[in-house]
């Protein structure tokens, strides 16, 4: 006749930490997502950023729009970092 598993303090300690969370209204879910520690995502990961860069150069509007919005963001980090307190000189 097969024994029974022993309890275990871990396994008890997770099925009260997960009827905690049900009782927040949660519920586990298991996704799968690609390995990104393969060559072959490394490979397809570089290749579709080498077409969407190709693309991108040949589109004008979207270069300029792109342009325009780094230049923006650029002059709101250079005022941000004006406008901050500088930091005191420590003395040695």
């Amino acid at each position: 006749m097969p024994r029974a598993p022993k309890p275990s303090a871990s396994r008890d300690k997770v099925r009260a930490h997960r009827a905690k969370l049900r009782a927040q209204g949660l519920r586990p879910v298991q996704i799968w997502v690609p390995d990104t520690r393969t060559e072959a995502f490394k490979k397809e990961a570089r290749r579709q950023s080498l077409a969407v860069a190709r693309s991108d150069r040949r589109d004008a509007a979207l270069m300029a729009a792109l342009d325009a919005v780094t230049d923006e963001w650029l002059a709101d980090i250079e005022a941000a970092e004006a406008a901050a307190p500088k930091p005191k000189a420590r003395r040695k």
